[in-house]
């Protein structure tokens, strides 16, 4: 596989994930959004986030990388030694600069909307990153190992299957975790969905934006890659 080819996959297909991800956000969160007139819940955020992940491995995959579009999964795949540990840290790289991408492109498109938002009104962080139902770092922290760790042995789990059909299965797995894991900190499963988008929202001129929350940010940094590490070692554990 070609290195440079894989990291523009990688940065490619985690912008496509972060774009439809964060759009499927701002679409609830934002003032004057068609879907704010009609009203929405959880479950249009879960499967928002489902087809967001499907559709950026579909196009990793389809431009020659492998789909990770996760530092977690790359960091996991090289604890198994699958994956070679001297690309984990420029493909972690290409994937955050993607998030970082895709959640300018969902800035620049409800920027109308962020113009009629206040702070307290929606046009917050919570729109491009996560945050926890209550604060409390240490639970926090666990939410993110669990839910990693449960999202990260299920993938390990998953078999052969036909060209094409992995990436909506994940998809369908990524819901999961969001309808069972993800009702405490948001699931973040993934360092580059929330950083980048995190970093895009402090950096990029957002009118009328809040605080980026960095005291969180390294809960769904940091726990993500220890969960799926603790579940590439377990399943090397158990399996036969």
């Amino acid at each position: 596989m070609d290195v440079t080819q894989m990291y523009i996959s990688e940065f490619v297909g985690t912008a496509v994930l972060i774009a439809f991800g964060n759009t499927t956000n701002a679409s609830i969160l934002l003032k004057k959004t068609i879907v704010s007139i009609f009203g929405t819940n959880w479950l249009h955020i879960i499967f928002g986030w489902a087809f967001a992940v499907a559709f950026g491995v579909y196009v990793g995959i389809t431009l020659g990388g492998p789909g990770h579009l996760n530092p977690a999964v790359t960091f996991a795949l090289a604890v198994a030694g699958i994956f070679p540990w001297d690309q984990v840290i420029p493909m972690s790289i290409a994937q955050i600069a993607g998030g970082f991408t895709g959640a300018a492109i969902a800035a620049l498109f409800y920027y109308p909307h962020f113009k009629v938002t206040g702070p307290d009104e929606g046009n917050c962080v919570g729109i491009f990153a996560t945050g926890p139902a209550i604060d409390n770092k240490p639970f926090n922290l666990m939410s993110e190992i669990i839910a990693t760790f449960m999202f990260m042995l299920a993938i390990l789990c998953l078999g052969k299957m036909a060209d094409g059909l992995a990436p909506m299965v994940i998809g369908i797995l990524v819901a999961s975790i969001g309808m069972s894991f993800g009702a405490t900190t948001g699931y973040a499963l993934n360092p580059a969905r929330d950083f980048g988008p995190r970093l895009a929202y402090f950096l990029l001129p957002i009118p009328n934006k809040g605080t980026a929350n960095w005291q969180y940010a390294w809960v769904p940094f940091i726990g993500p890659l220890i969960g799926a590490g603790l579940a590439v070692l377990f399943f090397q554990l158990v399996a036969p």
